[in-house]
């Protein structure tokens, strides 16, 4: 369990995070396509360069759902069961790794603070 200080702390982190959101989550996914070399195959449709608008455009939209979720911790799953649902029926990624991305995506950022 985390104290009430600890969850103010990750969301004030994360809060942080907001204004530098596409910077943050593109470098985010390139380590992750560097680490992770398969998670490259469910970006064949995007221009994955470094810089690219598809990179920064989708970075942007993890790092702020993530955000999102760390206002409130402790609802976390449901704060981003929405995006699981549209990632494992829409897009038919495999639900164990949306949780490969989302980890990476703390650990990095926690790094770059």
């Amino acid at each position: 369990m985390l104290s009430p200080r600890e969850r103010k702390l990750i969301a004030e982190i994360w809060e942080r995070l907001t204004p530098v959101a596409e910077d943050i989550g593109s470098d985010a996914l390139l380590r992750m396509f560097v680490t992770f070399p398969g998670t490259k195959t469910y970006f064949a449709h995007l221009d994955i360069s470094p810089r690219s608008a598809h990179l920064l455009s989708h970075g942007k939209k993890i790092v702020l759902a993530i955000a999102e979720g760390a206002k409130d911790i402790s609802q976390l799953t449901v704060t981003l069961a929405p995006l699981q649902t549209l990632h494992a029926y829409q897009l038919r990624i495999d639900p164990t790794n949306f949780k490969v991305p989302v980890t990476h995506y703390i650990l990095i950022s926690t790094f770059l603070l």
